[in-house]
């Protein structure tokens, strides 16, 4: 029932996907470009109609909303420099079209657009209250905003007594430790809200989930205090770029 995530797939073997090198300036594409060259069945923009934009790559998805002729090579460079979506999002429009050849300013506003629509999707479910019945859920609802963070949060994640999220609410931007964090702010929120249960996730934005002794003995804290106000601590998780690890699979902090 607990599982995680497997990273993204990178290579053609485990995507079924070509993946185009890219090891030439947009000048030396006189001829022919990559998009230009591949059949229309397997053109970014056919492919998410046909197939889904699940079905697509990082790089099929930035090049439809990239657009012209150069938009595969233009999309392939974006990750080659930054990497990922996350480190994308994060860079300034003005940053973006001086450093990627070929990308307009105006192109890398609707690109960042396009990103910010995949973020507040994430954020804020639809009416229908997502239920959470393992940490995969609760992690799919913010791993890809928090995931993005370039400093450290700690966020709350309330849920009733079917386990659907009530609300989702950031408290602590910073160091996030057992030291630093009043437990009793925690709970403010669940109990206004009468929550009957909480998961708290923070981000590692060093790209490692593993957690600290001190994310260990802030679950602890936070056991313990659940406790004594009737609210349980279904989970801490930790998230990072493309991972997480949950605590209460590990068994760190819920004994």
């Amino acid at each position: 029932m607990y599982q995680q995530i497997n990273p993204v797939a990178e290579t053609e073997e485990e995507t079924g996907v070509m993946l185009f090198p890219v090891t030439k300036s947009l000048e030396t594409y006189t001829q022919s470009t990559l998009f230009e060259s591949l059949p229309i069945r397997e053109r970014p923009g056919t492919r998410i109609s046909e197939l889904g934009p699940q079905a697509c790559t990082d790089y099929e998805l930035l090049a439809t909303v990239i657009g012209g002729k150069y938009q595969i090579e233009v999309a392939q460079t974006l990750i080659s420099k930054y990497g990922d979506l996350y480190k994308i999002y994060n860079a300034h429009t003005s940053v973006l079209a001086r450093e990627i050849k070929g990308l307009t300013e105006a192109t890398a506003i609707k690109l960042k657009a396009a990103l910010a629509i995949g973020l507040r999707m994430a954020k804020n479910p639809t009416v229908e209250k997502p239920a959470i019945n393992s940490p995969s859920d609760a992690a799919a609802i913010v791993q890809y905003e928090m995931g993005g963070l370039t400093a450290e949060e700690l966020w709350v994640m309330c849920l009733d007594r079917r386990n659907r999220v009530l609300e989702i609410r950031h408290l602590y931007r910073g160091s996030v430790s057992s030291s630093q964090v009043r437990i009793g702010e925690i709970f403010e929120l669940p109990i206004q809200i009468k929550a009957s249960a909480i998961i708290c996730m923070h981000n590692h934005p060093s790209g490692d989930p593993t957690p600290s002794p001190d994310d260990v003995a802030l679950t602890r804290a936070i056991v313990q205090a659940g406790k004594l106000l009737d609210v349980d601590l279904l989970d801490h998780l930790v998230i990072a770029q493309g991972r997480w690890i949950s605590l209460k699979e590990r068994g760190l902090g819920f004994s």
